[in-house]
């Protein structure tokens, strides 16, 4: 990514007259890395708040740590508007279809944050009715281990995950539906 200046050329096919045409009044760069530099900076979440991490979650959201200046500020409290799945909790398994639909209504692209050691390995539940990682149900992008995770660790996966989302491209999308798992 570059200004084209009289030294230099983009492609290095331009003609010297064109250059002096263009001068410093265009910017070339791939489309892939100014949709991505766009996208780390504009995540809508939804908060799929289950159990006692949502309280730290809620501190999160509050001016001390300011979610905003990362780009992931306002909730959406429907998931056709949302991109980023905060999975904040325990997750049992009759909630483990709900999460599933909430994922599958989720628009593409679409990230997932797991949020505490509960929906990253079920925590110190290992119990028939609790799911031992949501990674048996959806794909996750980032794990933030803890009890509760303190905020900085969730700004340092939220700062990985805007990292990740820079670097995609559009052909590295997933696309389909998640599927639905049957409760054991």
């Amino acid at each position: 990514m570059g200004i084209i200046n009289s030294q230099q050329s983009a492609v290095g096919s331009l003609q010297s007259g064109e250059e002096q045409i263009l001068g410093s009044s265009v910017l070339l760069t791939k489309l892939d890395a100014i949709v991505g530099w766009g996208r780390k900076y504009s995540f809508f979440l939804y908060p799929f708040v289950t159990a006692c991490c949502g309280m730290e979650f809620m501190s999160l959201a509050g001016p001390r740590y300011d979610l905003d200046r990362f780009g992931a500020a306002l909730p959406r409290f429907s998931p056709r508007q949302a991109d980023l799945l905060f999975v904040v909790g325990t997750i049992s398994h009759k909630q483990a279809p709900i999460l599933v639909k909430v994922y599958n209504q989720m628009t593409e692209p679409k990230w997932v944050f797991s949020f505490g050691v509960c929906a990253t390995s079920g925590g110190f539940y290992d119990n028939y009715a609790t799911v031992q990682g949501i990674d048996t149900l959806i794909p996750v992008d980032v794990y933030v281990p803890g009890c509760p995770p303190r905020p900085e660790m969730v700004i340092d996966g939220l700062l990985k995950l805007q990292q990740k989302v820079a670097k995609e491209k559009w052909s590295d999308w997933p696309r389909g539906e998640a599927p639905v798992t049957k409760n054991k």
